[in-house]
């Protein structure tokens, strides 16, 4: 049933392109709609083993070469298709009232989603590379026409980091296919690869699903990405799009070549740790909103990296946890700040928001960012805590060293959350603050149009409402989604 989250989407993206652009929005949203349906429905009543990736639909493709189209879902899958719904049926809503050539806005938008799901499901390798590839070039032309901030360079970059680790994933695939003559995913990871072949391949294949993951130092094209993209395309990047590199890491990479993962696991925790400071003292540094919630996500997927180098039933768990984790809170913080706030202001600076009393102007938003950056802190009760100890207990087992340092880490995720929250919305109003001339310094176009732009539409309320929902419900009962994530980790070869 779950197969049908990848016809369905790419079939709504088809029927865009030939209906009235006033039904573009509709069917955008019913066609999300429906994904997000069948994958929670998969989620919760699937019958089979979530242990096992169990074929879904298998069907000759290209014989010769011994290409199948080979779906195959277990508890990793499921988790990730659910997110990339939830996800989808967010970005719709918030952007719910784009005007310029909207047919083709959703098309490319749909285009992106149906390739996630290709990617979570794909049980064949050139299948899943395929899927893989396909997100990129909607990913350029949603940043490079409906962007915003340098935004042909944004989108640019953005493409060529991608299509670079797109080569190396490449290369890996190869070396798979030559050396063991199969694509199956199913097949290939019973076969026993050779120690020198795994020393090299696996950090070729890891590190080219890694620039999608935004590891470090490879990750500098996620925060100007991010801020170049219009709100949907920030959600869907840091939502769904860094989480197939995550993906493609543990499910090709380390289940393939287990030996080669634990010659270089400690490097990948190093990355990790890396990552996770550094991108957290950048995000401090940061005066615009935007950039922030960009080297955020960058530091969070470092959580992610940290727990998939574990090696660890646990960690690697709260890895997969943590994906699903940061796909809705990353989602909800850009949603926040890309359509409650830039569309209604027309600025991110974090100064110039800090005299606009957005607290009171935009109640709803504000509510949302402080639920959203409680969930980014790691507070109990949000399913960023939940990720978050499941990995740092997982590396205490492997890396004690490592839990120390991402300590700092978190403390700095701490600083630059609170900052944003506090200019954002709990400034002093710029009626209150006198200039040293003594006249006040008030932003005339903001009061004028205070009254109409505070207004929070019913999509937008729908799209934050549906993600917090989720957080907070991972993040009371975190056992909802770690029954079915924890037998599939344990049945890969990779842990110790």
């Amino acid at each position: 049933m779950i197969a049908w989250t990848i016809y369905i989407t790419f079939a709504g993206a088809v029927v865009l392109l030939f209906m009235s652009r006033l039904l573009a929005r509709w069917i955008a949203l019913v066609t999300t709609v429906a994904g997000f349906g069948i994958s929670l429905a998969a989620f919760f009543f699937n019958n089979v083993d979530v242990a096992i990736f169990k074929t879904i639909v298998r069907v000759p493709w290209v014989p010769m070469l011994g290409m199948e189209y080979h779906l195959a879902v277990d508890g990793i899958s499921l988790t990730l298709a659910l997110v990339t719904g939830l996800t989808a049926v967010s970005a719709v809503l918030f952007s719910w009232d784009v005007e310029h050539r909207q047919n083709e806005f959703f098309f490319w938008l749909l285009l992106v989603v149906g390739g996630s799901y290709g990617v979570f499901l794909s049980a064949d390798l050139f299948l899943l590379f395929l899927f893989y590839e396909l997100v990129i070039v909607p990913k350029y032309f949603l940043i490079a026409i409906w962007g915003s901030t340098n935004k042909e360079y944004g989108a640019m970059k953005l493409t060529l980091y991608s299509f670079f680790g797109g080569a190396l994933v490449f290369i890996g695939i190869l070396a798979i296919y030559v050396t063991a003559g199969s694509l199956d995913l199913q097949q290939l990871a019973q076969f026993q690869f050779t120690p020198q072949l795994q020393s090299w391949a696996f950090p070729v294949l890891f590190i080219g699903f890694g620039v999608l993951a935004g590891i470090w130092p490879l990750h500098t094209w996620a925060p100007t990405g991010h801020v170049a993209a219009p709100t949907a395309g920030s959600m869907l990047l840091a939502g769904i799009v860094m989480k197939l590199g995550a993906y493609g890491g543990l499910r090709v990479a380390m289940n393939l070549f287990p030996q080669g993962f634990q010659m270089w696991s400690k490097w990948i925790a190093v990355l990790a740790v890396i990552g996770i400071v550094y991108a957290a003292a950048v995000a401090l540094r940061q005066r615009d909103l935007k950039f922030v919630i960009g080297y955020s996500s960058v530091s969070h997927m470092g959580f992610v990296l940290l727990g998939l180098a574990t090696a660890n039933a646990l960690g690697v768990s709260g890895a997969v946890l943590q994906m699903f984790s940061h796909g809705v809170i990353a989602a909800l913080l850009f949603a926040v700040a890309g359509r409650m706030i830039y569309r209604r202001t027309h600025t991110r600076d974090l100064d110039t928001l800090s005299g606009m009393s957005l607290g009171r102007a935009l109640p709803f938003a504000a509510f949302s960012f402080v639920v959203a950056s409680a969930a980014s802190m790691g507070i109990p009760g949000f399913s960023g805590f939940a990720a978050e100890i499941t990995i740092l207990i997982g590396t205490w087992k492997s890396y004690p060293a490592a839990v120390w340092i991402t300590g700092a880490g978190m403390v700095l995720v701490a600083a630059f959350t609170l900052r944003a929250l506090k200019k954002s919305f709990f400034g002093e109003s710029a009626t209150d603050i006198l200039t040293q001339e003594g006249r006040v310094s008030v932003d005339a176009d903001w009061n004028e149009q205070q009254d109409i732009t505070a207004r929070i539409t019913m999509a937008e309320k729908c799209g934050a409402g549906l993600l917090m929902f989720a957080t907070l419900a991972v993040g009371v009962y975190p056992k909802l989604l770690l029954d079915r994530i924890m037998p599939a980790v344990e049945a890969m070869r990779f842990l110790k």
